[in-house]
């Protein structure tokens, strides 16, 4: 039965200082770099091998995935990264610090921005400090200037469905490194959460996810690594 692992990066730096990060690109602190080689200690420790890994192109879920499969002594494996598993775009909130923000905003307006399904933060400001229209990696995207969950999951499960299923169909185990958004946005299609509650998910960093599933891609089980 195919195996896929959902794993979030380890802590950021923008995790540590309580910063709105989204897809402006930051590292990992040292606690991030260790969860990501506890993790692949971990995943290796429980007997869990690879076929195929996927990423996206955020410096600091690309590097818990290296750091993890270094771990298990398989840097060697495939890699595909791409855009669309990058985490929710936080728009003009992007690069403030949570605090702050609440006590300008409300902790109520704050809060719908956070944790609705389908409403966006501000708009991020074109031009300004943290717009990417200049980032190579980025070039010929079109660029959100702020997404929503239900904006971030639109985009996550195409890319899923055209390019995860296949290789998941065929049999091989998968293991995907990516953010809390994008993975809730694959949680909530694997698991059939409703839009209400899959915003109170709250998914660890450098926590493995594995999900067992049956050869139609249905979960027989999901469940953190750690607890098995």
């Amino acid at each position: 039965m195919p195996t896929l692992v959902l794993i979030r990066h380890g802590q950021s730096a923008w995790n540590l200082e309580n910063r709105f990060t989204g897809w402006w690109d930051v590292n990992l602190t040292d606690k991030g770099i260790e969860e990501a080689e506890a993790a692949g200690a971990l995943m290796a420790a429980k007997g869990l091998d690879f076929d195929r890994c996927f990423t996206s192109f955020q410096t600091r879920a690309i590097k818990t995935l290296d750091l993890a499969l270094e771990a298990m002594g398989r840097l060697w494996l495939p890699v595909e990264k791409d855009w669309r598993l990058n985490e929710r775009h936080y728009g003009g909130l992007t690069g403030l610090d949570k605090a702050e923000t609440a006590a300008r905003h409300g902790d109520d307006q704050v809060k719908i921005w956070r944790r609705s399904f389908d409403t966006p933060p501000p708009v991020l400001e074109a031009g300004g400090p943290f717009d990417l229209a200049a980032d190579r990696r980025y070039a010929g995207i079109a660029i959100p200037a702020t997404e929503s969950l239900k904006d971030t999951i639109a985009r996550v499960l195409p890319y899923w469905e055209s390019r995860i299923v296949p290789v998941l169909k065929q049999g091989e185990r998968v293991l995907i490194s990516a953010h809390g958004n994008s993975l809730r946005a694959l949680v909530k299609h694997l698991s059939n959460i409703p839009d209400a509650e899959i915003t109170g998910l709250e998914i660890p960093t450098g926590q493995p996810i594995v999900y067992e599933l049956d050869e139609g891609l249905a979960p027989k089980d999901r469940y953190y690594l750690s607890e098995r």
